[in-house]
């Protein structure tokens, strides 16, 4: 098996792809868009070439209507004027039904991009999540999301209504004078091939642009979590240096990118003026050869105007479409990582399989583990078998290896090398459906969300009644604690389960795993920072949760060893020791120094020795 990574291949290898590449990229992950194309831009015609009949209509009105060999002719006038009065009506119907359309569209599909993206970051591995900084993932699922939406609403319908325009006009143009269309043309190419040039500069500007706001999302997103310690060193003004920089590269980026577009929007001006001037004189010279009428003339510099418009507007949508892709790109790219843990099922449903239904064993085949590849080992060659309903505690130093064990074992991550088999089944073939339901970890810090007691008691098994999370509290030894709360079971916890100790915390951690009664527990153990009072609560309550079951529990205190069925010793990725608390004490080696460390910490900490 190769050696995980943070996924970042994919982001170098979309990087410099172009805004084309990206949007047929998008596109493919974004049916519900395609779906809705067809309609918009048969609307998008409509409404276009609605805007063409005026100069048209002013052309006959001129040259039949007002000087036509007969004289004036006030019902063609009328007839025109009624006329362009149904088109005008009908393509601000059309340009309405589009707008909706559009809306409609965008949001549905953007949705489910949404939604796909936040599912696909759940789905990365706990490895990848480390290797990226939070606010970044957040800002791809939010506000790349948010630029991408805002433009879709408002430069993809200019866009669209612009590149219409343009078409029909010139078509237009071709028809009354391909002389004078020729002229209009030739002021645009330069300009044309400039804007090449200018779109890959903002293309640059803007993925910049959008690296910062991640930065910035990520600067202030741990200024508010990180809020404790903050106030508790003093270093308020330090943090609120950092977030300074963050907000100042972001503005620096900004302005560099709003230079290009300034040079884009003054391109465009010049050209449109020239080419302005260009068909007045060349417009009256062929009048003065009998080539073309005076209406003829006045219609042509009417549709210059239609052409001109969308050039003029397009450094502003240009601008706007460089950064709507640059965060499109950014979302997409999450999208494309491949996760380093697959679910089976994904792949064929057929051929995964679930758990054995009877006490689940482990078994560690020489199973080996790097954090990044040429790392030094977390894990080295482990090669160990725990029985079923075996209350296993793993001890060692910090960086051992103990956590890599629990992570590998409920396949957060998977091995580097070797394999890891539960039940005597290889995990990589298990569905996720079938572990999540078998196996469950409670980490050490028993994250809560913001939601009440009996709703985060609930996520361990959905469809539970208050009336059975009080039961299961009940069991765990828990009423005196959870009837002593001012609302009991209907407790809201706050963000993070912050209204509550971090003991209280671990209470309901418990009580979630409890109801949802797993076969195989991991505990990063949960009492090693706690008072007396709650430690005693929560020492009864995991005696009841790990009772017949396989348990693997990362020890940071002597009790916890102690009251264990078997101890493994870990050491620099090495299982070195294997037995009883009572065998491994009194053997030399590294628990018998970490007894006696921990005995030295007992000694002037009474609560260690607890």
């Amino acid at each position: 098996m190769s050696a995980p990574g943070i996924g970042g291949g994919h982001l170098a290898e979309h990087r410099e792809e172009g805004a084309l590449a990206t949007l047929r990229r998008g596109l493919r992950m974004m049916p519900e868009f395609r779906r809705g194309l067809p309609a918009t831009f048969a609307l998008a015609l409509i409404a276009t070439g609605g805007r063409v009949v005026v100069p048209i209509a002013v052309q006959q009105v001129i040259d039949r209507g007002l000087t036509g060999p007969g004289g004036p002719d006030l019902d063609l006038v009328r007839n025109l004027v009624l006329l362009c009065a149904a088109v005008v009506l009908l393509t601000a119907v059309a340009v309405y039904r589009m707008n909706v359309r559009l809306f409609r569209t965008t949001e549905t599909a953007l949705a489910g991009l949404r939604a796909r993206a936040f599912r696909h970051v759940h789905d990365l591995s706990m490895l990848h999540q480390q290797g990226q900084r939070r606010g970044s993932l957040v800002s791809r699922v939010t506000s790349d999301v948010d630029q991408l939406s805002t433009f879709m609403q408002w430069g993809g319908v200019l866009g669209v209504v612009s590149l219409g325009q343009l078409l029909v006009a010139t078509a237009v143009m071709a028809v009354y004078s391909w002389q004078l269309t020729l002229l209009v043309l030739g002021c645009f190419v330069p300009l044309a091939l400039a804007v090449r040039v200018f779109a890959r500069r903002l293309a640059t500007a803007h993925g910049v642009v959008r690296e910062r706001v991640g930065d910035v999302l990520a600067a202030v997103s741990e200024s508010v979590v990180g809020a404790p310690t903050v106030r508790a060193y003093g270093i308020r003004q330090r943090t609120a240096a950092r977030l300074d920089r963050a907000i100042g590269r972001h503005y620096r980026a900004q302005v560099a990118a709003q230079k290009v577009t300034a040079a884009v929007f003054v391109s465009g001006e010049f050209v449109a003026a020239l080419a302005t001037a260009a068909v007045v004189v060349a417009g009256v010279l062929l009048g003065l050869a009998g080539d073309i009428t005076a209406g003829t003339l006045v219609a042509f510099l009417f549709l210059v105007t239609l052409f001109i418009a969308p050039v003029q507007t397009a450094s502003e949508v240009l601008n706007e479409a460089q950064n709507a892709v640059a965060g499109f790109r950014r979302v997409l790219d999450v999208l494309a990582t491949e996760p380093d843990v697959r679910d089976p099922a994904e792949a064929d449903p057929a051929r995964a399989r679930e758990l054995p239904h009877h006490p689940l064993g482990v078994r560690f085949e020489h199973v080996s583990f790097r954090y990044a590849p040429g790392a030094r080992p977390a894990l080295d060659d482990v090669d160990l078998e725990i029985a079923p309903r075996r209350r296993v505690a793993i001890v060692g130093e910090t960086g051992s290896g103990k956590t890599t064990l629990a992570k590998l074992v409920t396949r957060l991550m998977d091995p580097t090398e070797g394999r890891v088999l539960l039940g005597g089944v290889p995990l990589a073939e298990v569905s996720f459906a079938s572990l999540r339901e078998r196996v469950v970890m409670v980490p050490q810090d028993g994250f809560l969300f913001d939601a009440t007691i009996a709703d985060n008691v609930r996520y361990g098994r959905p469809g539970l009644t208050d009336a059975e999370v009080l039961a299961a509290f009940a069991q765990l030894g828990l009423s005196a604690w959870v009837e002593g709360l001012a609302e009991g079971v209907a407790t809201r916890v706050g963000q993070r389960g912050e209204s509550l100790s971090a003991g209280e915390r671990q209470l309901v951690a418990v009580a979630r795993a409890y109801v949802a009664d797993p076969d195989l527990l991991v505990l990063d153990e949960a009492t090693s920072a706690v008072d007396p009072a709650t430690e005693r609560r929560l020492t009864h309550a995991l005696d009841r949760l790990t009772d017949g079951r396989t348990t693997l529990t990362i020890a940071h205190r002597l009790s916890t060893a102690e009251r264990a069925d078997e101890v493994l010793v870990v050491d620099a990725g090495r299982v070195v020791q294997r037995g009883t608390h009572a065998e491994l004490v009194d053997a030399e080696g590294p628990y018998a120094r970490l007894h006696a460390s921990w005995r030295r910490s007992a000694a002037g900490d009474p609560q260690q020795a607890s």
